[in-house]
């Protein structure tokens, strides 16, 4: 089995470019800031054009199977699991 450490900042990157696409903005266009709360779970918050949008895991998880795709590996083959690491920030793990 192998398996794929996204650190936080590969996670925003991946976010970026899921929001520019579905924008029609460049990927530098996008701010994202990824958010964990122990109530509501993994989120993100993002903003284009001075217009902010939260995201919910459900989107992050679509944004880290582009990602994985745009790398060659099939992304829905992968498990994905986002975690909170103390040392690292939000992380995901991608397993195959």
């Amino acid at each position: 089995m192998e398996t794929v450490k996204i650190s936080e900042q590969e996670i925003i990157n991946a976010l970026c470019v899921y929001i520019a696409d579905k924008r029609q903005v460049a990927p530098t266009d996008v701010l994202a800031e990824l958010m964990y709360d122990d109530e509501y779970g993994f989120s993100a918050e993002v903003e284009v054009n001075g217009r902010t949008q939260i995201l919910i895991k459900a989107n992050l998880i679509e944004a880290l199977r582009l990602w994985l795709e745009e790398r060659g590996l099939d992304p829905f083959a992968a498990r994905l699991q986002l975690k909170l690491d103390e040392d690292e920030g939000i992380i995901a793990i991608a397993t195959f």
